[in-house]
Order: C-alpha cells, then sequence, then structure tokens
C-alpha cells in the first residue's frame, strides 16, 4: 500500500468528470452536492434515439446543465483544442464513471492528482466492459464497486477502496448496475475527501488474479436449452437490458424476461412440458427445467404468462430452438 501521490493539497478540489450514461448520474450528483467543485463535465456526444430519432442529451448532460456545469462532447479526444479546454478549467483531479472511450496518457496527466475511476465489479475481477453483466451471467452471489487509479492498461491501476453489493438470484443486469451506481457514488466522494486531504491509500492489484469482462454481443442472447436451467436463468437475467436473451418456436421469436428454474425433467432440452394458466416450463439440459414467469413475442410488448397463454396456443411435446 502507498499513499496517493501528488502536490494539491486542499479542502476543495476542481474535478473535471467523465461520464456518459445513467449510471454515470450518480456519481455526477454526490460530487455536485459535495465541498467540491466539478468544473466542467465530458460526455459522449448526443445520440439519437427513440422511434423520433431525436437527438437526445446524454443522462450526465442533463444534470450538468441543470446544475449550470459545462459540457464538452468531444468527437476526438485526442484534439489539441479539447485537450487545451480540460487544461483551462485547471482540475486538480479527474474522475471517470462509464465514460465510454479509453483515455489518452495526454489527458490523464493534466490533472495534478490524476484521474481516478468508478469501477462495477471487485478488482481485480471483471476488468473491461461489461462487469456487471459478466457477474450475473456468471451466477456470481456477489459483486461490488471499486475506486481505482485510472492507468494506460485497462481496469489495472491501484485501487483506493471497494464495496461489496450482493446479487439476488432473480436480479437482472440493470437492477445491479443501479444499485452499484448508488454504492460507487457514496464511495467515491469518500475517496475524493481523502485524496483532498492527502490520507488517500493506494493498493495494487494483485495481476494474476485478473479476469477479463468481455463486452456483449447480439450472439450470446440465443438461449442453448442443452445448457442446464440454472445456466440460462442467469442468461435470461444477465443479458438485460441488451440484447436479451431469446429463443424461437416453429420460427418465430420469444424474448424471456423473466424466469426461475423448476423441478427436473427428463424431457428433451426445450420441450415444452406444461403450457397452462400460470405455468410454462420447458426442459433444459442435465434434466433440469426452466418454468418461464414474463415473455414477449417479437414486435410485442412483454407478457406474464398467464396473459401470453390466453392468446397464443402451445402444444405440450412443441420444443423451444425450433
Amino acid at each position: 500500500m502507498t499513499e496517493s501521490s501528488g502536490a494539491v493539497r486542499r479542502d476543495r478540489l476542481r474535478i473535471v468528470y467523465f461520464g456518459t450514461p445513467a449510471f454515470a448520474v450518480p456519481s455526477l450528483e454526490a460530487l455536485l452536492h459535495s465541498r467540491h467543485d466539478v468544473v466542467a463535465v465530458v460526455s459522449q456526444p448526443d445520440r439519437p434515439r427513440g422511434r423520433g430519432q431525436q437527438l437526445q442529451p446524454t443522462p450526465t448532460k442533463q444534470i450538468a446543465l441543470h446544475h449550470h456545469v459545462p459540457v464538452l462532447q468531444p468527437t476526438r479526444i485526442k484534439d489539441d483544442a479539447f485537450l487545451q479546454q480540460i487544461r483551462d478549467v485547471s482540475p486538480d483531479l479527474g474522475v471517470v464513471a462509464a465514460f465510454g472511450r479509453i483515455l489518452p496518457d495526454v489527458l490523464l496527466n493534466i490533472p495534478p492528482l490524476g484521474m481516478i475511476n468508478v469501477h462495477a465489479s471487485l478488482l481485480p475481477k471483471y476488468r473491461g466492459a461489461a462487469p456487471v453483466h459478466r457477474a450475473v451471467l456468471a451466477g456470481d452471489a456477489e459483486t461490488g464497486v471499486t475506486i481505482m487509479r485510472v492507468v494506460t492498461e485497462l481496469d489495472a491501476g491501484p485501487t483506493f477502496s471497494a464495496t461489496v453489493v450482493p446479487i439476488p438470484s432473480d436480479a437482472t443486469s440493470g437492477e445491479i448496475e443501479a444499485a452499484l451506481a448508488v454504492a460507487g457514488a457514496a464511495l467515491l466522494v469518500e475517496v475524493v475527501d481523502a485524496m483532498a486531504n492527502g490520507r488517500a491509500v493506494e493498493t495494487l492489484q494483485d495481476h494474476a488474479r485478473a479476469t477479463h469482462a468481455a463486452k456483449i454481443t447480439k450472439e450470446e442472447g440465443v438461449i442453448d436449452w442443452t445448457t442446464p436451467a440454472a445456466v440460462i436463468h442467469d442468461k435470461v437475467r444477465g443479458l438485460q437490458p441488451w440484447p436479451l436473451a431469446s429463443t424461437t418456436l416453429h420460427g418465430a421469436r420469444y424474448v424471456i424476461r423473466r424466469s426461475v428454474v423448476a423441478d427436473g425433467r427428463s424431457e428433451p432440452p426445450g420441450t415444452i412440458v406444461t403450457a397452462h394458466g400460470d405455468d410454462l416450463i420447458v426442459a433444459a439440459g442435465e434434466g433440469t427445467s426452466l418454468r418461464i414467469l414474463e415473455l414477449q413475442p417479437e414486435g410485442r410488448r412483454a407478457m406474464a404468462v398467464r396473459e401470453f397463454l390466453a392468446g397464443h396456443r402451445l402444444t405440450i411435446g412443441d420444443r423451444f430452438g425450433t
């Protein structure tokens, strides 16, 4: 363990904040309500959203504008003009939370205290783009948030502090991410306060224990019914809100929104064994079965099983995945 270095020691730090999606909002709001000064917010450019594909401000931009904080949205973060804008606001510290781009060394070196990151895992586990999804997909019972120093190597910098967050067996990635965002915000302010007072302690990661959380792909959403029901259930939870776990029946695609592991069945994987009332049970791999609680026909809204079965006739013995 080492104490953080840096010439800046003051009660209030000038902070430039790098963050874009909803995950980054609680940490930004926590800093805005702290004793420190957020002098600029850097967000990715606005994107078209919704059916009308109208440009919508990013979540962090909305918060920044509400608090009259300047917003920078560079198309290239290595541009000299953007780097000069960062220098001009004279930040003591940079804070990063789900910004969405790798920051170059020239940018990392501008604040005297460097940059720190709110990372949604218990490092060194799950370095990379999709730490929350990978934890849920793996069926982990817990995850957490780590405040770490940003270095050139991805998520490999020394850590300041971490907090554990449980993963309930029915929780989705979206729900866990929201919980982590709140937990990370509180932890972040503690670390920033410690850095301002010269009390922050950095601990090197054990790189031998590092695991990689690769970016989620659309192809991962296809359900393989030959895998155990618990694996499918974790896929249903882990791939929300995108790309969602889906299967086919007679050529039609269905998204499985909620599920639970049921009693085992001996039928071939994918076979519908019960389809009545609130019960839609499908055989899975290794003698297991999955109870589907909510599903969504392609192009339509999600429905509870009872509503779905009232309008869709499913036959016992039919097989999903066909």
